[in-house]
């Protein structure tokens, strides 16, 4: 069974012959990121701007359907993990990364910093590419943290939006450390989306743990910060990283990403006080109770 796994998952000709291609691979063009993009914000703030004209205060009941993408998104991320997991240890296994013109480079400096002229092919792109196909799964949240009158509905529709146009930049330019940027997004993901679907079906949760979701961002955002400084040493230190350019274009979509997290969980940190840890929050159970206080 363990062969099989890992046939499916890393040595399949379609996943070893993968290739970047804007020629024929669906959502490979910057036409189709610009118009998908667009349609996606123009939708998620129109629907906003109703919910607010109307004065909606209350969440608008969506029964099983956010439980239902929780375990999808759960699932694919699980996939994904293990996909490109093996893959890497395929890769490393298969090529022991000697590249060309330099000396013998250990694996996590090629997880670090893809040599110059890296093309998007082979198996750990192929994961890549699925990773960028789940982050529009992963729009509909937005949709439904609008529906349900969540806190700062711009800052979410922004950062689920981004992140669509980070994977697409990480194949395009094949930049340098996606590897362990998507090893480490979808294990979180994997983790967060499974309790969410477990709170979401009304499964038991034991009290305090709701700081899962929040620890997993953190955990997220530490390993992005340990990339970005490991590239780049790389590609000052070691003679040049593949994608410096999306690098640059990436940090900046990362800082704003990561001011609207601190300003989102800053505000709700001040609006409960000392108080947050007796918060029981189940953001996927029912649509009608958002924030219970345990006594």
């Amino acid at each position: 069974m363990i062969r099989d796994i890992n046939y499916w998952l890393s040595e399949h000709p379609a996943i070893v012959g993968f290739r970047w291609s804007t020629d024929q691979l669906f959502g490979s063009t910057w036409y189709f990121l610009i118009c998908s993009l667009s349609i996606y914000f123009l939708s998620a703030m129109a629907l906003h701007l109703i919910l607010s004209l109307f004065n909606r205060q209350r969440p608008i009941p969506l029964g099983p359907i956010p439980a239902l993408h929780s375990l999808l998104m759960a699932m694919v991320s699980g996939v994904i993990f293990l996909g490109i997991l093996l893959s890497t240890v395929a890769e490393i296994r298969d090529t022991r990364w000697a590249w060309r013109g330099r000396t013998h480079n250990s694996p996590i400096q090629w997880l670090l910093c893809f040599p110059p002229g890296t093309r998007p092919s082979g198996r750990v792109f192929f994961w890549s590419y699925a990773f960028y196909l789940s982050r529009f799964l992963h729009l509909f949240r937005a949709y439904f943290a609008i529906l349900r009158r969540r806190q700062a509905p711009v800052a979410r529709v922004f950062s689920h939006g981004a992140l669509v146009a980070m994977s697409f930049l990480w194949l395009e330019f094949s930049q340098s450390f996606q590897v362990l940027a998507i090893l480490s997004t979808t294990l979180a993901y994997a983790v967060v989306f499974g309790y969410r679907f477990w709170a979401g079906v009304g499964l038991p949760v034991a009290t305090g743990s709701a700081p899962v979701v929040l620890g997993c961002q953190f955990l997220m955002l530490f390993c992005n910060f340990f990339c970005h400084f490991g590239f780049l040493f790389m590609h000052f230190g070691k003679g040049g990283c593949s994608g410096i350019g999306a690098w640059i274009v990436n940090s900046m979509l990362n800082g704003m990403f990561l001011g609207a997290f601190l300003h989102f969980y800053g505000k709700r940190d001040h609006e409960y006080g000392s108080n947050y840890g007796k918060y029981w929050v189940l953001r996927d159970k029912t649509d009608e109770e958002k924030k219970k206080k345990i006594k």
